[in-house]
């Protein structure tokens, strides 16, 4: 228990997880306790007891950097839990990065029905695309792309992932109908 399987640099960089050359079980583990700590103390210590039904002890063990507690995480069941109701998915978002896995995440309420269809899911598309088309013109004139114009282009460049993600939510509702 608490094992993580066999980690190889996969990228064609070279570099290993999350970006680091050589990271071994200790870092991923120490990696996880820290974003571990962060879920806990942004749902707060006696809120995240209550709804994981764990013991303050027993939470903290789980982000423990003790050498005792390293092979101790907390259950996903509980993660899930605490993600419900934190301003941000901590632990999700650093096992993402482990991965090399780049989210988007806009905080809305995935509870929320959806409104449109793909019909206009495209049109959205469209749009979001030529968007993305004139910061990207802007951002070029120059010949150099400045960290404020980066910023700009990620931001778009999310915006656009976003309706295709809509888009895809969309359809497969409908080939479920």
């Amino acid at each position: 228990m608490g094992n993580f399987p066999a980690l190889s640099p996969a990228r064609a960089d070279g570099k290993g997880i999350a970006g680091n050359k050589g990271t071994n079980m200790a870092d991923i583990g120490a990696y996880l306790k820290k974003h571990t700590e962060a879920l806990v103390k942004d749902v707060g210590i006696e809120a995240a007891c209550e709804i994981t039904g764990k013991s303050k002890a027993t939470l903290g063990r789980y982000y423990s950097d003790n050498a005792e507690h390293a092979d101790r995480f907390m259950p996903v069941d509980a993660v899930a839990r605490l993600e419900a109701v934190a301003t941000y998915p901590h632990v999700t978002s650093a096992l993402a990065d482990l991965k090399n896995i780049t989210l988007s995440y806009d905080g809305r309420n995935t509870e929320a029905p959806r409104t449109g269809g793909v019909n206009s899911d495209v049109i959205a598309l469209s749009q979001r695309f030529a968007m993305l088309m004139t910061e990207y013109q802007a951002a070029i004139e120059d010949g150099i792309i400045t960290v404020n114009e980066a910023k700009r282009l990620l931001k778009e460049t999310s915006m656009l992932q976003q309706v295709l993600i809509e888009m895809k939510l969309h359809l497969e509702e409908e080939s479920v109908s």
